[in-house]
């Protein structure tokens, strides 16, 4: 065992990786979590599922990192989705794959990855240091990281500190935001911390009415200051507050940054988006054809969920009551615009505390994406949600968390080796 020693701060997905893997290269390393039990946020992660990677291709995988997929290149390219799935293969956690590419464990259980991640510390002789938060870390006058001190006011002494405190989302988990507070002191700049993968609230009551409904193969598209911006397709839930749903979600980083500048932010709905609005328009006249002497209210049966249609009509405007074959060619076209184009303001987000990850973070422009190490500071390094990383639903975040922290706890490694 090498005198040297390494602390990691965070026993996160990322932190645990980044322990395990510098002290497998023969580096003493301490991991302190602030927490009673490593590996709080995995375990509440994919609902107690723990949607650990995504089974696409790797090559593929930047893209579904909207802000700073591009620092993520290196670590992706040296520790990808195949060497998670085999890394927890080695501690018997068998895993399968589901709709949209998401790898779970076969269990449907996240307690599994957080054992197997509590055994690769033990392996590698990772000294943990549970409940002991980190207050700073210390630096010399030559910019160099020689330690870090915990909240009792001790001081443990190290060579190279990694930073894996994750973000501000889940504050119930330890997510709480102190690795910005070490960052601003040690002079590293951070990017505005705000929700990601978060539910939206609508300024519109109506979306309660409809609680619980789940919609699928729909698209859902976002709209700032009147202009489009992104869209999405897939699932999509109404809730007591709004909306939610996994294109909700990945639409919501780009709703959050908006609204805290102030911005006009609105989700438009397109109930059918297969179907061209020519091609509604015939739809409907087929149906109305086939309930020609119905009312209204009992005319969208084969068209749209049961639960919708009282909603539907009522923002339609068109009387209820009113006999299908009395519809003029201007109400069905309204119909079908209402249909393809279903408005809804938003107005917030459920917050940092119900987000399921963080957009902003530590500015990725002061850390070498290939060691992941600070540009200001030596023996300083970052890996995780911390930084200005973060990515779309479906495995993508977890992938991240693993991939930098498996790239930090080498190169930290290697650094005080090298010493």
């Amino acid at each position: 065992m090498s005198s040297r020693k390494i602390v990691v701060i965070g026993g996160g997905a990322a932190g645990a990786m980044a322990a395990g893997h510098a002290a497998a290269e023969g580096v003493e390393v301490i991991l302190i979590e602030k927490m009673p039990r490593i590996g709080r946020k995995i375990a509440i992660s994919g609902k107690g599922r723990c949607n650990l990677t995504n089974a696409g291709d790797i090559r593929d995988f930047i893209k579904y990192y909207p802000s700073n997929g591009k620092f993520l290149y290196s670590s992706l390219s040296q520790f990808t989705n195949t060497d998670v799935v085999n890394f927890f293969k080695r501690y018997d956690v068998e895993t399968k794959v589901e709709r949209g590419g998401r790898v779970f464990p076969t269990k449907d259980n996240s307690e599994v990855i957080v054992k197997a991640l509590e055994n690769f510390l033990k392996d590698n002789g990772v000294k943990v240091f549970l409940q002991t938060p980190a207050s700073n870390v210390l630096v010399d006058d030559k910019k160099q990281v020689h330690g870090v001190q915990i909240k009792s006011g001790d001081i443990i002494q190290s060579d190279a500190v990694i930073v894996a405190t994750g973000g501000a989302s889940y504050p119930g988990t330890g997510s709480t935001g102190d690795g910005y507070d070490i960052a601003r002191e040690l002079g590293h700049h951070v990017v505005t911390p705000l929700p990601a993968l978060v539910p939206l609230k609508t300024q519109e009551q109506w979306p309660k009415e409809l609680q619980g409904l789940t919609l699928k193969n729909v698209e859902a598209s976002l709209w700032i200051n009147d202009k489009k911006q992104a869209r999405e397709f897939g699932e999509m839930l109404f809730t007591h507050f709004g909306i939610s749903g996994p294109i909700i979600l990945t639409l919501s980083r780009y709703a959050a940054q908006a609204l805290s500048k102030k911005q006009k932010v609105a989700i438009k709905i397109n109930l059918k988006p297969a179907l061209s609005f020519e091609q509604l328009n015939l739809r409907l006249q087929r149906d109305f054809q086939k309930y020609i002497n119905k009312l209204f209210r009992n005319s969208l049966d084969d068209l749209l969920p049961k639960s919708i249609i009282p909603t539907i009509i009522k923002l339609s405007g068109i009387n209820p009551d009113k006999v299908v074959n009395e519809f003029t060619k201007e109400e069905r076209k309204k119909l079908v615009s209402l249909l393809q184009d279903l408005p809804l303001n938003i107005i917030g987000t459920l917050g940092l505390a119900t987000a399921i990850v963080t957009s902003g973070g530590v500015d990725v422009k002061e850390v070498n994406p290939t060691t992941m190490e600070s540009r200001l500071i030596k023996g300083l390094f970052w890996a995780g949600e911390v930084l200005d990383v973060d990515g779309v639903t479906g495995g993508y975040n977890l992938q991240a968390a693993f991939a930098t922290g498996y790239k930090a706890g080498k190169a930290a490694a290697q650094y005080v080796l090298a010493k």
